[in-house]
């Protein structure tokens, strides 16, 4: 009992801990905050508890856990073949003209791609987020063309502001632009966000391999909270879509 006190306490103190490490105030943040909080208080209220409850505790948690084991797997490998006809890069946060991080990370594998491929059609997807001068699609243009792609293979979805209006409004504009729906896709995006991202690629008849991103390792409890919350909100047909941060 006395062990696993310290290991919940431990844990809560670790996660209070993250959240002076991650960037932005999210609704990601208030889910880790609530569970360093909640970690705390059970430890501190453990000796009081049945036993009962403490079973029925742990294996309520084990969901959680065991969810986010399954989005880190699937998300693990890439099944792009690199011959597709399209990267469609999904939108995240960015700061003034340049991309986050986690921006910056979905680009970069865009840009491996592309010099494997290099006649393939990039589509960089974000619109505009409340105060911002620059939609996230031409910040993420403009890395790219910084590093050597033509300006004429990127396309730019500038309308987009959650997962499924990224994957709709591209293939729109590549239907648009390939005149047929004859084309290959890959999605890049991080392993956390890649099952969500192609549950709603299906949705919308878009067969779309992934092409798995950089993560960053001290936003993971976050990120990893968070998307438990966004898949959910996937299955149920997006109601909260428009309540939720985009990734």
């Amino acid at each position: 009992m006395k062990i696993l006190r310290i290991i919940l306490a431990v844990g809560g103190v670790l996660a209070g801990l993250s959240l002076f490490f991650m960037p932005r105030i999210t609704m990601g943040w208030y889910l880790v905050l609530a569970a360093a909080v909640v970690l705390l208080a059970y430890a501190a209220l453990l000796p009081k508890l049945p036993k009962w409850l403490h079973i029925s505790v742990l294996a309520l948690a084990m969901i959680p856990v065991l969810f986010a084991g399954f989005l880190a797997a699937y998300g693990s490998v890439s099944t792009a073949t690199h011959e597709e006809d399209v990267v469609i890069v999904l939108g995240a946060a960015i700061h003034g003209d340049r991309p986050s991080r986690m921006l910056a990370y979905r680009l970069n594998a865009a840009l491996e791609f592309h010099m494997r491929n290099p006649q393939a059609v990039i589509v960089v997807s974000g619109g505009y987020a409340e105060g911002r001068q620059f939609s996230e699609a031409q910040v993420m243009a403009w890395y790219l063309t910084e590093r050597g792609v033509p300006a004429e293979q990127i396309l730019l979805e500038n309308r987009a502001v959650s997962t499924e209006e990224n994957l709709r409004f591209g293939q729109q504009m590549l239907r648009e632009h390939f005149g047929h729906d004859d084309f290959t896709v890959t999605i890049a995006t991080q392993r956390f966000h890649l099952y969500r991202a192609r549950f709603l690629a299906r949705r919308i008849d878009l067969d779309a391999t992934q092409l798995p991103a950089r993560t960053i390792w001290r936003t993971l409890p976050m990120d990893y909270l968070r998307e438990m919350f966004a898949v959910g909100n996937a299955w149920l047909g997006n109601p909260l879509t428009r309540h939720m941060v985009a990734l």
